[in-house]
C-alpha cells in the first residue's frame, strides 16, 4: 500500500509540476480593422486601399446593414437602451452587487431601473449583465429566428467575397491561435477562455481589447462569429478607461513568470498600450498585399515577435 501511495503523490507532483511550467501565450486582440472591418467600410478606406479595384459604395452599403444588425440586436436583446449611458468595461465588474437571484422569471422591463446608479440599481444593471452573458454563451441561434439566421448568413458571405475572405481568414485565425497550429480545424475545450493546446507544454488564450462599448462589442464578437474563441469573461471595452488600464488588468489577472503576451491591432492606442507594457505588438495593414492582414498573417509571423521580446524556445508555437 505503502509504494502505491508513494506513485500516486509522485504522479500528483509530476502534474502540478507540467501544470507550472506550462507556458501560457495571451493573444490581446483589437476588434475593428482587425478581427473584423466594420470602420473601414462605412468609411471607404478599405475599398481606398485597393486603388479603384474595389467599390466603395459597395463597401458602405454593407457597412451600413452591419451596424443596422448591431443596433437592432443591441436594443431588442442586449439591453442596451437601459444600460447604454452606463458602460462598464467588462461584463464581471459588477459582481460584487449580484445576489445570484433565479432571473428565469425575472422582469427586466418593470423593474424600476435607473439612475442614480445605487447599490439597488448597481444590483438591476448586474442581473442584466448575467443574463447577457448567459445569452452570449448561447450564441444568436437562440436569438434569432430561421429567416433571420439566413439573412445573417448572406450578410456574412457578401461581406467575406467583398474583403477577399478577411473575416473568414480571421475567424480561422483565432482558432489557430487557440491551438498553437497552422491549420487548425479542431474544436478544443476552454475553462474560463482557456484553451490548452494538444501540446501540453503550452496554453493559449484570446482577449479583446476594443476601443469600443462593451455591449456592442459582445454582439459584434456574436455576429462576426468570434464567440467561439473568445469567451465572454475576454471582453473589455477601454471606451472610458483606455488601453492601458485595460492591458495592466489582464497582466494583474494572468500573472504568472510563465505567461507571454503579444498585441495585434491597428490602432495607436494599443501600440503606445504594448510599448508601456514592453509586450509585442504586431500591427494590422490593411493594404493588399501586406502579411500582416488577413489573409495573410501567420503563426509564424506571431513568433517571431514572441521571440524578439521573450526568446525563441519560450515562445515557439506548438509545431506538426
Amino acid at each position: 500500500m505503502g509504494d502505491g501511495l508513494t506513485a500516486l503523490d509522485q504522479k500528483t507532483h509530476d502534474s502540478s509540476r507540467r501544470a507550472m511550467d506550462k507556458i501560457t501565450n495571451v493573444y490581446i486582440w483589437d476588434m475593428d480593422e482587425t478581427l473584423i472591418l466594420l470602420k473601414s467600410l462605412l468609411n471607404g478606406t478599405y475599398a481606398e486601399a485597393f486603388n479603384g479595384s474595389k467599390d466603395g459604395q459597395k463597401g458602405v452599403e454593407l457597412g451600413k446593414m452591419w451596424e443596422n444588425h448591431i443596433l437592432k440586436i443591441c436594443d431588442e436583446s442586449f439591453f442596451y437602451e437601459q444600460i447604454e449611458n452606463y458602460n462598464k468595461p467588462f461584463l464581471d465588474a459588477l459582481n460584487q452587487y449580484d445576489d445570484g437571484r433565479e432571473l428565469s422569471d425575472y422582469d427586466f422591463n418593470q423593474d424600476e431601473f435607473s439612475p442614480p446608479y445605487d447599490d439597488l440599481n448597481l444590483k438591476k444593471l448586474a442581473y442584466r449583465h448575467r443574463a447577457i452573458a448567459n445569452k452570449y454563451k448561447k450564441g444568436l441561434q437562440n436569438i434569432f429566428d430561421r429567416e433571420m439566421l439566413s439573412t445573417w448568413d448572406e450578410l456574412y458571405n457578401m461581406t467575406d467575397v467583398y474583403t477577399d475572405r478577411w473575416l473568414s481568414s480571421a475567424r480561422a485565425f483565432l482558432e489557430q491561435c487557440s491551438s498553437g497550429k497552422e491549420g487548425s480545424t479542431s474544436s478544443l475545450a476552454s475553462v474560463n477562455g482557456i484553451i490548452d493546446s494538444t501540446n501540453a507544454k503550452f496554453q493559449h488564450i484570446n482577449v479583446l481589447v476594443t476601443s469600443g462599448a462593451l455591449i456592442p462589442s459582445l454582439v459584434k464578437c456574436l455576429l462576426f462569429r468570434l464567440d467561439d474563441w473568445i469567451a465572454h469573461e475576454n471582453v473589455y471595452s477601454s471606451w472610458e478607461v483606455g488601453k492601458p488600464q485595460c492591458f495592466q488588468w489582464i497582466k494583474e489577472r494572468f500573472s504568472n513568470p510563465n505567461v507571454r503576451f503579444c498585441v495585434i491591432g491597428d490602432g495607436w492606442e494599443e501600440c503606445e498600450a504594448a510599448q508601456t507594457m514592453q509586450w509585442p505588438l504586431v500591427k494590422i495593414d490593411l493594404r493588399p498585399g501586406s502579411s500582416h492582414r488577413f489573409p495573410g498573417l501567420s503563426l509564424r509571423t506571431v513568433g517571431y515577435y514572441f521571440s524578439v521580446v521573450y526568446g525563441k524556445d519560450d515562445a515557439e508555437h506548438d509545431e506538426e
